[in-house]
């Protein structure tokens, strides 16, 4: 099991945090997220390394880009 947290600053209203915690609990082998909007962050937990490179991609592709 591996936790990363990632900045990201287009993170601004409840609605981002429940797109983003949406879409990367629909990634296979995402274990758990929490988007936070005041800190602007989001913190994954997945079964392993491998997967967060689908994890990135996926925030890029629903436009909330890790930096």
């Amino acid at each position: 099991m591996t936790t990363k947290t990632y900045n990201v600053p287009a993170i601004s209203c409840g609605h981002c945090v429940a797109t983003i915690e949406r879409e990367l609990k629909m990634v296979d082998g995402v274990q758990s997220v929490k988007a936070e909007q005041d800190g602007k962050r989001v913190t994954v937990q997945v079964e392993n390394d491998n997967l967060l490179p689908e994890v990135e991609r996926t925030l890029v592709e629903i436009g909330y880009p890790a930096e």
